[in-house]
């Protein structure tokens, strides 16, 4: 289960989001989170897509890094641009619109866009404003959406807000996902 408080997702203000519990027996206590995701889909035999913006790629490299990720990683979509988004992952203008691109509709849609492309059990989108311009009172810097989408249980997103320097943001904002996925994972 994702973060969630009362009114809604609930805001992750950290920088440096402290790994979950270990989702199973077999993933030793100081794993590295993309090990530890790779290893956990490996077990229970699931394939995973990304879907990112704000991170360029950086989470699928994460996860590819990882000896037997093969096995689990079927797609890696970067769609930094809000053609892309629409083009690759269907997610609709309107919402762009509506709610801009660093918002909980388009991480949803880039989430369901990328498993129902991809045929992946699992998706995880990022969306975000790694700075240094480019935010605004509502959406400062370091705002990022995450959301993850499951086949049976659809999509769902939460806000974490790490004004970090831009490197520093893109890899707090990848071990956030990975920490969510893990997450689910366990509670699957």
């Amino acid at each position: 289960m994702l973060p969630r408080g009362p009114r809604g997702p609930r805001e992750i203000h950290q920088a440096a989001p402290m790994p979950p519990e270990p989702p199973s027996s077999r993933v030793d206590e100081g794993t590295p989170l993309e090990v530890a995701v790779v290893q956990v889909l490996a077990e229970n035999h699931l394939t995973l897509a990304t879907a990112e913006s704000c991170t360029g790629g950086l989470l699928a490299s994460l996860i590819t890094d990882v000896p037997g990720a093969s096995a689990v990683f079927s797609h890696g979509f970067v769609t930094y641009a809000n053609t892309a988004k629409i083009g690759l992952l269907g997610v609709t203008k309107e919402v762009l619109e509506s709610h801009g691109a660093v918002s909980e509709p388009v991480a949803c849609q880039m989430a369901d866009g990328a498993l129902r492309v991809s045929g992946a059990h699992l998706a995880v989108a990022i969306t975000g404003i790694a700075g240094p311009t480019g935010g605004s009172p509502d959406k400062p810097v370091g705002t990022a959406w995450i959301a993850l989408a499951d086949l049976h249980t659809g999509s769902r997103a939460f806000r974490v807000f790490l004004p970090l320097a831009r490197p520093a943001f893109k890899h707090a904002v990848c071990q956030a996902a990975l920490n969510a996925l893990l997450t689910l994972l366990k509670n699957r």
